[in-house]
């Protein structure tokens, strides 16, 4: 079966209306990590299979639940291969992403398939998170297999304004992170998610914080 006939049947599983010039892009992406993953290492394993089930169909299964909008800018923290950034900047044309990343062969990367893809909604940083600064208001931070909740808000908490929410893709129920959550930031939700082909748990975890957690900002600087 190919890799067309494979994202086709993934994303109708989803019930994901996606157009045509985007799922090609789709599997040219999955296409360049495979060709610089032999290089990069960017991911554990660049088989087809799980390439689309584990790590494309995993971040596309929770765009229905996730608020992107037109003018919005997404921090994706720990962006490695791209995930969830690239796929939601190819199903969100509108929305700002920065993929953010330490390691430099990755970013590498990661502009290559902005340039390559014609991503004009996506920057790409080589730089920490806790040393990240953001020219404009950043909307949403995410992130997928990166740290524990307490650190990434923790690192990001420079960036959070009143409004600024957290997106973490977790596994299992993350019972314990949510019990050592900062006593200013609370869950919003925690949605169990479905995705082809993968048996193990998948969750959406939304953070929010409160008006006393956020950076006081000096109107008259800038």
């Amino acid at each position: 079966m190919s890799l067309n006939t494979q994202l086709s049947n993934g994303l109708a599983a989803l019930n994901l209306q996606v157009k045509a010039e985007q799922r090609q892009a789709l599997i040219r992406y999955l296409e360049l990590i495979q060709k610089w993953n032999r290089s990069f290492n960017l991911v554990a394993n660049s088989s087809d299979q799980q390439l689309l089930n584990k790590h494309l169909l995993d971040c596309l299964a929770v765009t229905p639940y996730v608020s992107l909008n037109a003018g919005q800018r997404i921090l994706d923290v720990g962006s490695g291969a791209g995930f969830p950034g690239i796929p939601w900047a190819i199903l969100y044309p509108n929305t700002r992403f920065v993929l953010l990343d330490s390691n430099g062969k990755k970013t590498r990367f990661l502009f290559q398939t902005k340039t390559e893809l014609q991503l004009a909604n996506v920057e790409v940083e080589n730089c920490r998170l806790e040393h990240y600064q953001s020219p404009g208001q950043i909307d949403i931070v995410t992130c997928r297999a990166f740290a524990s909740l307490a650190e990434t808000l923790e690192k990001a908490r420079h960036l959070m304004t009143l409004g600024t929410s957290l997106l973490a893709l977790k596994g299992r129920y993350p019972t314990a992170e949510l019990a050592a959550l900062p006593p200013d930031c609370r869950a919003l939700s925690v949605t169990e998610i479905q995705v082809p082909g993968i048996d193990g748990e998948r969750h959406l975890v939304e953070i929010g914080t409160s008006a006393e957690s956020v950076p006081t900002i000096d109107p008259t600087i800038g």
